[in-house]
């Protein structure tokens, strides 16, 4: 079970990596193009897209995963082509419906969260871009569905491969587009933006494209499963499968939401608030983009890790729960929390360190730029715990629990965002944002200790050992960046890409060596490094 779930762990974190680095390295001429007071225009439309897509679809790979996956392990293979059949339809629907919720409330949800009076950005244009982003709800319904059937026989590949070719499309659109509006037709700004959104729609299109024909590839081994089982057709009712879809959708619906949702506290209080501290509102939309898109983009590398982890794991933890084999329920815990921490804070505090150099090479040299970034990486720490644990109540049953603890964790965001960003400017919303995610995986694992019974001293001590190696390691890397600037000034991107490469090679090298050394590094990723460790004397 151990290194299925690493394979297919891996499998999804690799294409997540790849579109992850691509949604981060198109930003660069993208900013470029369109300017630092334009580039907020883009996170205008995609904050409240996010929330419409995730409500609408977010949780559907997840729970149809979980649902195939349960009735797999039980030989009714029947009942899972049963529910994409008569769900396709539906999800097409969902689409349209998504779709119009967001046309036609552009306009609205303009007025929350922009006034016309002292902003370069009217309401009509954040309503336009809402517009042209919508269309991309119409696709994605369907789109989640077959990559949930896909992932409930543990079948990751067409997911990461699907994911990689949209965002992939997307760029492509992105850049052509934004370069022939300012370029060749002498557009403006706001018209490239738009252009640029309308580019989730088409790479949702290719998506679907590439998942219809790992569809027909993977239909033999579908219906030879189906014979085998003995039982062509399902004796679970339609209303009984949606039943229980709807209870698996809902929470990680939620889930999906609550990032795109705690954004939107920000784009509806940030700028009232800045205001009530006498800063104008041209000066909070620049600070809001660095906090909503430009440091956001890199702050959620990191976290590309929990999510191949939580749409991995769940499947796993649904089959052995439903066997009551909580051994191996324990067991999968413990090796997850130990991988997401072992390669999530060291990366999420090495972008903190790096924070100048890493504004720099992917957008401008901004002292407000670093520091926003240097402050919120550690968040990403946060991020990534939080859909796994939620990934493990859902695995268990305890749909009801993950709701109650994220509205917890947003109720925590909303009340304290205003006061915070009044005192601590963009600091606060940050401050604001890792109070709410830690008291809600906080709710999570206290859930998950009753539940399951589950403490586990062995991954106290080993996550224990990993902060301490971390500490050690950003301290090295931290005297690294300190010497290297006092040998030149670092004032261009190739001068601060080389910086991030020199120091990088000398965290991971020391962070490598050391986990190694004290044999952590064997114990969490199993029998294969281990064979290759011995070749070289660790």
């Amino acid at each position: 079970m151990a290194s299925n779930l690493l394979k297919g762990t891996m499998i999804l974190t690799v294409g997540l990596l790849l579109s992850r680095i691509l949604g981060v390295l198109y930003v660069i001429p993208f900013y470029q193009l369109v300017g630092e007071e334009y580039i907020g225009l883009y996170q205008y439309a995609y904050v409240p897209y996010s929330i419409v897509l995730a409500i609408a679809v977010s949780g559907i790979p997840i729970a149809v995963s979980k649902f195939v996956s349960k009735y797999n392990t039980l030989g009714d293979y029947a009942t899972g082509r049963k529910l994409v059949k008569s769900s396709m339809l539906l999800m097409a629907v969902t689409g349209v419906l998504g779709f119009l919720v967001l046309y036609f409330l552009a306009e609205p949800i303009a007025h929350l969260v922009i006034k016309d009076k002292d902003t370069l950005i009217t309401v009509q244009d954040v309503a336009t871009v809402i517009k042209y982003v919508s269309f991309a709800v119409i696709v994605v319904p369907v789109m989640s569905l077959i990559r949930g059937f896909f992932q409930g026989y543990q079948h990751m590949t067409p997911t990461a491969i699907s994911q990689l070719i949209e965002q992939i499309v997307r760029i492509l659109f992105v850049l052509s587009g934004a370069f022939l509006v300012l370029k060749v037709f002498d557009g403006t700004e706001k018209t490239a933006v738009s252009f640029a959104v309308f580019a989730a729609f088409l790479g949702a299109i290719a998506s679907l494209f590439v998942l219809y024909w790992y569809w027909k590839k993977l239909r033999p081994e579908f219906n030879d499963l189906l014979k085998s089982s003995g039982n062509a057709t399902s004796n679970v009712s339609l209303k009984n499968i949606y039943k229980e879809i709807l209870v698996y959708t809902v929470p990680f619906a939620l889930v999906g939401v609550i990032n795109p949702l705690f954004q939107f506290v920000d784009m509806i209080t940030f700028n009232r608030a800045m205001a009530m501290i006498g800063i104008s509102g041209k000066e909070s939309g620049i600070y809001l983009g660095m906090l909503n898109l430009t440091t956001h983009k890199l702050v959620m590398i990191p976290v590309m890790l929990a999510t191949g982890f939580s749409m991995a794991l769940i499947p796993y933890i649904t089959s052995y729960y439903a066997k009551q084999d909580f051994a191996q329920v324990r067991k999968s815990l413990d090796q997850t929390f130990q991988i997401l921490l072992f390669l999530t804070v060291p990366a999420a505090m090495g972008i903190s360190v790096l924070a100048s150099e890493f504004y720099l090479v992917f957008y401008d040299q901004s002292d407000a730029g670093t520091a926003v970034l240097a402050h919120y990486a550690p968040v990403a720490i946060l991020f990534a715990l939080y859909p796994v644990t939620t990934a493990i109540l859902q695995g268990i049953d305890r749909q009801k629990l993950i709701i109650l603890n994220l509205l917890v964790g947003i109720l925590t965001k909303l009340v304290l965002n205003t006061p915070f960003i009044k005192m601590f400017e963009t600091d606060g919303a940050i401050l604001a944002t890792a109070c709410g995610y830690t008291v809600a995986i906080v709710l999570n694992i206290v859930a998950i200790r009753k539940t399951l019974h589950y403490r586990s001293e062995m991954v106290i001590r080993r996550v224990f050992l990993i902060i301490v190696v971390n500490l050690i390691m950003l301290s090295l890397v931290f005297i690294s960046k300190w010497s290297i600037e006092h040998l030149f000034t670092v004032d261009s991107k190739l001068e601060a890409l080389v910086v991030i490469i020199v120091c990088a090679i000398i965290g991971a090298a020391f962070y490598g060596y050391v986990t190694l050394r004290l044999g952590l590094a064997q114990k969490l990723f199993g029998e294969r490094l281990t064979k290759y460790t011995k070749k070289i004397g660790f």
